[in-house]
C-alpha cells in the first residue's frame, strides 16, 4: 500500500482512505472468496447492520437496477446482537483491516442496549444508521429530526467509550444542522450520505418491483446530492475536527478525488463492488498519483481543498 495513503480517521490508523460500506460486504467476509481482492486493501470494512434481536429483513423483491444506481430495501435482516458479537467477530481477521460495526433500533433505548453490547468487544468503531424508523414515534425516522438523532446518539455516548460515527440521511431539510446536533451529542466522525428514497415500477403489474414499494437509491446517480452534502456538512465538521466518511456513488478514483476535495476525510465504496469487486485497488492507485502530482504527501493535505466561485 501506498504510504500517502494512510490516514487517520477517529482515532483510528487506515491503511487506505477507503471504508467498504455496510450492507455491501456482509459481515466482512462475501467478497474475500474473489481472487485478487482482500480486505487489506482497505482502510476500514462497515458490517452489516445489527439490531439488538435478529430481523428476517423485508419481503421480496429487495433489490431492483435503476438508471445509474440501485435501489433496496433488505430491511436490515440479521442474526442480531449476540450471535454477531459470538460468532462473527472472533472469524474476523483484525491485522487485515479495521472493522466498524453498524448498529439500528426501532428506539431510543434500543439504540443505547446495542451499542452497549459492542463496547465490550474488539470491534473498532461504531456506526450508527439513524435512518430506521422510531415505533414510539409514529414511524418517523430518527435521522430526519436533529433532536432525535441528538438522543441517539447521546445515549450509545453514555454506553460505549469507542468511536462513533453517525451515518446521515440526505432524507431531510438541513443535514448541516443535523450533523452539528450530532456532533454536539458527542459523535466522533460522521458519515455522508445514506441512500435517497426512491421507488421503481413495473408497468405491466402495474406495481412497485420493490416489495416495500420504496427503497434505498445507490450508486453514480446519487453521486451530485452526495456530494453537496458532504461540502455542507464539512462547513460544520471542520470547525469541530470531526472527520467525515464520504460516500454515495463513487466508482473511480476521480469520484473518490472530488469527495476528498470537498471535505471527506475517507471515502465509502459500496454499490460499485457489485459490479466490480477489485475497483478498491483501482481507486487506491489513482488517489496516489493524483497526490504525486500535485506534490502532496498524504489524504489530509486534499481534504476541503475546494475552491468556491
Amino acid at each position: 500500500m501506498q504510504n500517502n495513503l494512510k490516514t487517520s480517521f477517529c482515532g483510528m490508523s487506515l491503511n487506505s482512505p477507503i471504508v467498504l460500506l455496510s450492507g455491501c460486504v456482509g459481515f466482512g467476509e462475501e467478497y474475500t472468496r474473489i481472487k485478487g481482492f482482500s480486505n487489506s486493501h482497505v482502510g476500514a470494512v462497515c458490517l452489516k447492520g445489527t439490531t439488538l434481536e435478529p430481523r428476517l429483513g423485508n419481503k421480496t423483491h429487495r433489490v431492483a437496477e435503476t438508471p445509474n444506481g440501485m435501489l433496496n430495501a433488505i430491511g436490515l435482516q440479521n442474526p442480531g446482537t449476540n450471535s454477531v458479537i459470538t460468532d462473527i467477530l472472533p472469524t474476523l481477521d483484525k491485522d487485515e483491516t479495521k472493522f466498524i460495526i453498524n448498529i439500528s433500533g426501532s428506539s431510543v433505548e434500543e439504540y443505547g442496549e446495542v451499542a452497549k453490547h459492542f463496547d465490550d468487544t474488539d470491534i473498532d468503531a461504531i456506526e450508527i444508521n439513524i435512518s430506521c424508523p422510531n415505533v414510539k414515534e409514529g414511524g418517523v425516522a430518527f435521522g430526519n429530526d436533529p433532536d432525535m438523532s441528538f438522543r441517539v446518539v447521546e445515549i450509545c455516548r453514555k454506553n460505549t467509550s469507542k468511536p462513533i460515527i453517525t451515518k446521515l440521511s440526505p432524507n431531510q431539510t438541513d443535514i448541516a444542522s443535523n450533523a452539528l446536533r450530532c456532533i454536539d451529542a458527542g459523535s466522533d466522525g460522521l458519515a455522508v450520505i445514506n441512500t435517497v428514497m426512491g421507488m421503481a415500477i413495473d408497468i405491466e403489474k402495474q406495481k412497485p418491483i420493490i416489495g416495500n414499494n420504496q427503497g434505498g437509491l445507490s450508486g453514480p446517480a446519487i453521486k451530485p446530492i452526495a456530494l453537496l452534502k458532504v461540502h455542507q456538512v464539512y462547513q460544520v465538521s471542520k470547525n469541530h475536527n470531526i472527520p467525515i466518511i464520504g460516500q454515495g456513488g463513487i466508482v473511480n478514483a476521480q469520484d473518490a478525488i472530488e469527495f476528498i476535495i470537498a471535505g471527506a476525510d475517507t471515502i465509502g465504496i459500496g454499490t460499485a463492488l457489485f459490479y466490480d469487486p477489485l475497483v478498491c485497488q483501482e481507486i487506491n492507485a489513482g488517489i496516489s498519483q493524483y497526490l504525486e502530482k500535485h506534490e502532496m504527501n498524504s489524504v489530509g493535505s486534499l481534504v476541503g481543498t475546494l475552491n468556491l466561485n
